[in-house]
C-alpha cells in the first residue's frame, strides 16, 4: 500500500473563502507548520473532529460561546476593578457618632413596648 498520497489543491482567488484560505497559508507560522501539507492536515483534522464532537454533544458550541462570553466579562470586570481601585490607607480617621446613653435607653424602652 502506498504510504504517501499526493493531491493538488486549487484555490480560486476570486472566491472569498478560497482567498481567505490562501491568505492563511501565506501568513502561517513556519515554525509551527513546516509545510502547507502539515497546516492543511491539522486544519482538516481539527474541523472533522470538532464536527464529530458537535454531533455527539449538540450543546457543546453553546457552552463554548457561553464560556468565552463569561471569560470576557470576567476580564472586563478585573480590568475595571484594577483601574478604578484606590489604595487603602491607614490614616483615614473613622467617625464614630457619640450616642447619648439617654437616647439609647429611650429607644430600647420604646422597642420593648411592642
Amino acid at each position: 500500500m502506498k504510504q504517501i498520497y499526493t493531491t493538488t489543491l486549487r484555490l480560486n482567488l476570486a472566491d472569498e473563502d478560497d482567498r481567505r484560505a490562501y491568505e492563511h497559508l501565506q501568513q502561517m507560522d513556519k515554525k509551527q507548520y513546516r509545510s502547507y501539507s502539515k497546516a492543511i492536515v491539522t486544519a482538516i483534522n481539527d474541523h472533522f473532529e470538532r464536527q464529530a464532537r458537535l454531533a455527539s454533544n449538540p450543546y457543546l458550541e453553546t457552552r463554548e460561546k457561553d464560556d468565552a462570553f463569561l471569560g470576557l466579562i470576567q476580564r472586563i470586570i478585573e480590568k475595571t476593578v484594577l483601574y478604578n481601585s484606590t489604595p487603602l490607607t491607614r490614616d483615614v480617621p473613622q467617625v464614630i457618632p457619640d450616642e447619648d446613653d439617654e437616647n439609647i435607653s429611650a429607644a430600647l424602652d420604646f422597642a420593648d413596648s411592642f
